[in-house]
């Protein structure tokens, strides 16, 4: 009779299992597929809804892949964990992090972590759509990814195109101005995160689009406007601080409908092409320039005493919208005209006098050079220029705000680096051309300017001078007295303390 008692079922031993079946692999398969599928959707949405919104390509083409390539590096690394785990414990618990299905707990788990994987990837398509939306809003351009550019955020919030999208303007329509925009919004976010982009940013933008692809979708070139009624308000620099007035009519189409183009949009009329050539980045030393008849192919070149020769290749730019219209969005207004407009408003109060020098004067302190000391260095100066007054702590809140929104000093941006070539008052303007200085070979010379070419003026003066309107226009009469006729507005006129 055999004395061998009988064998305890042995427990099989456990299959060999894939280093990637542990959490940590499983967590990242997770998150790539998640971003994969951002990634596909965003891609799609970027080639059949996104040709106007070139910062959608940093989400799908950085942030996206960012993700994936993480999801992907921290399922090798659960590998890498567990293989290291399993030489390290081989005698004991070889699978610290295994999935096991025979485990009720760990299947339970499991269940919980899929339904909460497939939850993040719907959650995944739901942010990527948002942020489709998101990339191409005024609010990621201005004070997101170009928080860099409050300044130009500031002046566009407070212009004539606050509601149009950036992205209308600074890439329009077009695959590709759409891969270009994609490029430099690229290009943009780099100089932004290595904080290397300059201070003031460059204008003119030279790689803008032409007038006709952007600003032609809203504006109608064709449309007749005739003469149009515009206002200007200033206050003199005197210690009356005298309001003064010019109410004038803008001659920008001075002809009739259907005849020949005339008057100030004369310089896009299609039946001519008019082209300069700049000696600066600024275009504001305009030394040449063609006048083209479309009708008869006839050209005349004017230049100006100091240019010889002819332009480099490539220099020469077609003039357009954007040339006289520099501004349109990003306007940065004088601090004589952001002190009277907000004498205007009350904001700074009036009984003070020659308050608007002294308000220039302080805004304009050569050692503000940040808005942190700009503040108080400003407050500063008006206790020292005026005596304690109950409306001195106005006075002063009025010029800190009219400094915080238009100089930006940590970015050195404000009037005198960024010219606004609408009219001739403070920057040459129309005169970099109409100066009498610019002439042909055969003497000719561009048309003058004076103060009856572009507009007319009806009524200017203080107080009941302005009931006195003249259909036929008036003499022009300087606010602040007589003037040399010989130099040009912006000769005196600089947006500083040298007011009108």
């Amino acid at each position: 009779m055999s004395t061998d008692s009988p064998q305890e079922p042995r427990t099989p031993p456990l299959k060999p299992r894939s280093n990637f079946n542990n959490w940590i692999s499983a967590a990242g398969a997770v998150l790539a597929t998640g971003a994969l599928f951002s990634f596909a959707l965003l891609v799609w949405m970027d080639f059949t809804e996104g040709e106007k919104n070139p910062y959608l390509g940093i989400f799908t083409y950085i942030v996206a892949p960012v993700f994936l390539i993480a999801g992907i590096a921290l399922a090798v690394f659960g590998a890498w964990a567990q293989r290291r785990w399993g030489i390290k414990h081989a005698a004991t618990v070889p699978d610290k992090w295994r999935l096991d299905w025979s485990n009720p707990t760990q299947r339970r788990n499991i269940t919980l972590f899929g339904f909460g994987g497939l939850l993040f990837i719907m959650l995944s398509a739901f942010g990527s759509y948002q942020t489709y939306h998101y990339a191409e809003s005024t609010q990621f351009c201005g004070q997101v990814c170009h928080a860099a550019m409050n300044p130009e955020f500031q002046t566009y919030q407070r212009g004539a195109h606050a509601r149009v999208e950036c992205v209308e303007c600074h890439v329009g329509s077009g695959a590709a101005a759409f891969i270009k925009a994609k490029l430099n919004g690229t290009r943009q976010l780099y100089g932004y995160v290595l904080d290397n982009y300059n201070r003031p940013i460059d204008t003119p933008v030279h790689n803008l689009r032409p007038a006709r692809e952007t600003c032609e979708k809203c504006h109608w070139p064709e449309k007749f406007h005739g003469n149009i009624d515009m206002s200007f308000d200033h206050f003199l620099s005197d210690k009356k601080n005298t309001a003064v007035s010019i109410r004038m009519l803008m001659h920008v189409n001075s002809g009739r409908p259907g005849s020949p183009l005339a008057g100030i949009h004369w310089h896009v009329s299609p039946d001519s092409t008019v082209e300069y050539y700049a000696a600066d980045a600024d275009r504001q030393d305009i030394v040449w320039m063609r006048v083209t008849n479309k009708k008869d192919g006839s050209a005349r070149i004017y230049r100006n005493e100091e240019f010889k020769g002819e332009p480099p290749a490539g220099a020469v730019r077609e003039m357009d919208c954007i040339d006289c219209h520099n501004r349109p969005a990003h306007v940065f207004p004088t601090a004589n005209d952001a002190v009277e407009r907000a004498m205007g408003l009350g904001t700074i109060p009036t009984k003070f006098p020659n308050v608007k020098r002294v308000a220039v004067q302080a805004m304009t302190q050569k050692d503000l050079t940040t808005s942190a000391d700009a503040s108080q260095k400003i407050a500063d100066f008006l206790r020292n220029k005026f005596r304690d007054d109950a409306d001195l702590p106005a006075l002063i809140a009025g010029v800190q705000q009219v400094y915080a929104q238009t100089i930006f000093p940590e970015r050195k941006a404000d009037w005198r680096i960024y010219p606004n070539n609408i009219g001739h008052k403070d920057w040459p303007g129309c005169f970099r051309c109409h100066d009498d200085k610019h002439k042909t070979e055969s003497g000719e010379l561009v048309k003058a300017s004076d103060c009856t070419s572009c507009h007319s003026i009806i009524a200017q003066g203080k107080m009941a001078e302005l009931t006195t309107i003249s259909p036929t226009g008036l003499e022009f009469k300087h606010p602040g007295g007589e003037y040399d006729e010989e130099l040009k507005c912006a000769d005196c006129h600089n947006g500083g303390i040298q007011g009108k």
